[in-house]
């Protein structure tokens, strides 16, 4: 069939959820054995988000094929198992820059370049590109931003223009938002109204509302929405709040939303989708009752985005190991000689965060040498990694003043460091290993163990690198370098071998991890911190 391309807009207040809607329609029609892919278009000009600070915009993602992406690609792949690539992802900076280079060029021929038709076209050739491959049958495009922002003026007009262009083969769905006003115990459609009447003035007639609410909508006041914003009743749903978000696509498909979509794009929907494996990973989330405590550390605790797929892989592993996570954030910027053993006493495992600069570091190595001299399972990630090995060089080595040389350019033992042919570019970015690369496991260790191979693929996000002049030396006092990459020998994964778990991974495993297949690292380092908290229990009794 002819792809069919399906936009999704949010109203009234940003963070609504258009992510996980979009995510959750995915999972069904791929549920239905359709070939689904999601992209998002994010307003602001900024190229990509990977220098963007976390306060921002939470999480930088980054794809399998090495493109810095918005934290929403996250849900994506964890909704849908489909990996995403550079094309998923769109910002206004990304259009400008292709619109304008294409004007040096000449491309334009002395025309002169305006929004429309020039930056709409762009937009239009981007919504289009995955669909011209042939791999999708269904392409949902989300449009960042809240109807009203300037900034996502000439994303809608493309919209609209391709509404026109594509016919059946298109679909607006639009989230908006439903109050409820204690004061007057009642809930509110106007914001709803006014939201639909702003879309509509822009030219772009939603097919499907999707309202979110913390309380239940009565059907009466869901016919009234539909009436007065030109809506099918039928095509109208709630999305109301819920313990957590992987229970969001059974409740968007008890209410028909797949069918519904399908219906009106001119597909007669046949059946139901096959949610079995979603169901069972539901079922044994509700059924956990014991709990993992997981304490995290980091210096953007603080923020509920910031290690999104983090969270999200230490939920899934928590589950599939049928326990309740209980995730601790402590601040490394507050941890002290002092008080380390206070906050780190009662955790059955610990992550070591990753992230950028010198900020809150000493509390990474602070957490590590306790973690380490009371053998608590410890995972790495990323600067985790490179933590681990400096707080090793120091307090094993005798090397007091190891470091990276992205903390001090002048430290004489520079155990993490630049390669040579990085130390001469400038270019943000330009330094950084992005995307997926191959990882050879030495086969007794507790990674290949624990991924079933000595062959892996992960995604990375970084500058600095182990030091392959102090490896020997790391070995021999007893911290195994036991992956690397086989092209270059860069390593890839540390552990301490006579210890519970003691991995540290360069790359980013929690990049990987899906509903239906969670990465195995954080399978097997919930289960040692399961295992772990049990040997704690019993000593206590």
């Amino acid at each position: 069939m002819e792809t069919k391309y399906i936009f999704v807009t949010g109203g009234v207040v940003s963070s609504l959820g258009k992510g996980i809607i979009s995510a959750s329609l995915a999972c069904l029609l791929k549920s239905r054995g359709y070939r689904v892919t999601i992209q998002k278009f994010d307003p602001y000009i900024n190229i990509d988000p990977g220098t963007l600070n976390p306060y921002e915009h939470g999480e930088c993602y980054v794809t399998v094929d090495g493109h810095e992406a918005d934290l929403d690609l996250g849900h994506y792949e964890r909704f849908t198992n489909v990996p995403t690539t550079r094309a998923n992802n769109i910002t206004t900076g990304r259009i400008y820059q292709s619109v304008i280079d294409k004007e040096r060029r000449g491309d334009y021929l002395g025309k002169t370049v305006q929004i429309i038709p020039h930056i709409t076209d762009e937009i239009k050739r981007n919504v289009k590109l995955l669909g011209n491959t042939g791999d999708f049958d269904f392409i949902i495009t989300e449009i960042g931003g809240t109807v009203g922002d300037i900034e996502s003026l000439p994303f809608l007009e493309s919209v609209r223009q391709l509404r026109w262009e594509l016919g059946m083969d298109s679909l607006c769905i639009h989230l908006t938002y439903v109050p409820y006003l204690k004061a007057a115990k009642e809930l509110k459609t106007k914001p709803t109204q006014h939201s639909v009447k702003q879309l509509q003035q822009l030219g772009i007639q939603p097919d499907v509302l999707v309202l979110r609410t913390e309380c239940d909508i009565p059907v009466a006041m869901r016919r009234k929405i539909a009436q007065f914003c030109n809506v099918a009743p039928d095509a109208v749903v709630q999305s109301i709040d819920l313990p957590s978000i992987y229970e969001v696509p059974v409740m968007m498909h008890a209410q028909h939303l797949d069918e519904t979509v399908l219906r009106k794009m001119g597909v007669a929907p046949h059946g139901e989708p096959h949610m079995e494996p979603w169901m069972n990973f539901l079922d044994k989330m509700k059924r956990a009752e014991k709990v993992v405590t997981i304490g995290l550390v980091g210096k953007y605790v603080e923020l509920q985005d910031a290690y999104k797929s983090i969270n999200e892989s230490l939920f899934q592993a928590a589950t599939y190991n049928d326990r309740k996570l209980q995730l601790k954030y402590i601040h490394s910027e507050k941890l002290t000689d002092q008080n380390v053993d206070e906050m780190l006493k009662d955790m059955d495992g610990v992550i070591i965060a990753p992230g950028f600069g010198q900020r809150g570091i000493e509390g990474k190595f602070i957490a590590l040498k306790w973690c380490r001299e009371h053998d608590i399972p410890t995972f790495g990630i990323c600067l985790g990694m490179q933590c681990m090995v400096i707080e090793f060089a120091r307090n094993v080595l005798g090397y007091a003043d190891a470091n990276s040389t992205e903390m001090n350019p002048t430290t004489p033992h520079n155990v993490i460091d630049l390669m040579e042919e990085q130390k001469s570019i400038s270019n943000m970015g330009g330094t950084m290993r992005l995307g997926a690369y191959d990882c050879r496991l030495a086969e007794d260790s507790t990674a290949a163990k624990a991924y079933g191979t000595t062959e892996v693929k992960e995604r990375h996000r970084h500058r600095f690198e182990f030091n392959n002049d102090y490896r020997a030396e790391f070995e021999r006092a007893g911290m195994r370098c036991v992956g690397e990459n086989p092209a270059t020998h860069l390593v890839e994964v540390v552990e301490i071998p006579g210890m519970r778990w003691w991995v540290g991974t360069q790359y980013h495993p929690e990049y990987t991890g899906t509903v239906l297949a969670p990465n195995p690292l954080f399978v097997s380092f919930v289960k040692a911190a399961i295992d772990y908290g049990r040997k704690r229990e019993m000593n206590q009794l």
